[in-house]
């Protein structure tokens, strides 16, 4: 069972990535994309299950940034135990249709994080909207997207 359990979020990584499933992302090393006029706002969320004895919050609850543009928004980590403690971050976007112009250039997810005793983290993203958004009829008129982080124990 504790296998499975520390299986889970890799597993569920994957099959995202092949999928699509649940408004996975796509990461990206090209990074050369037309910048628009025309802004989306970006919401972020942030989840922590209840068994990781963390604090977890992004620096600000949304940003206005324009389809096209490189952005980078932070989130923030604290182990709030007196042990060392072992974490991983699986994300979506919401809603589901707008994943696939959701590209992120960085980011922590699918990756351990380790914080020490009452350590604290800085947790950066860096991401753009692609703008064949705008040209898709199920997604022309979106004007919000919500990035959704949640964090797992590990270990």
């Amino acid at each position: 069972m504790i296998c499975l359990a520390y299986a889970s979020v890799p597993l569920y990584s994957i099959f995202c990535k092949a999928t699509g499933y649940g408004g996975t992302i796509r990461k990206v090393t090209n990074t050369t994309t037309n910048i628009t006029n025309q802004k989306i706002r970006v919401h972020f969320n942030a989840d922590i299950m209840s068994d990781l004895p963390w604090e977890f919050k992004s620096e600000t609850n949304y940003v206005d940034v324009n389809i096209g543009e490189q952005s980078l928004a932070f989130y923030y980590a604290k182990n709030l135990s007196d042990q060392p403690s072992f974490g991983m971050a699986v994300y979506n976007v919401t809603p589901f249709k707008a994943g696939k112009y959701f590209n992120k250039i960085a980011c922590f997810c699918f990756e351990e994080q380790m914080l020490l005793p009452k350590q604290k983290a800085a947790m950066p993203v860096s991401f753009y909207i692609d703008p064949e958004i705008m040209l898709d009829n199920n997604t022309k008129d979106l004007s919000e997207i919500t990035l959704s982080y949640t964090f797992f124990k590990l270990k």
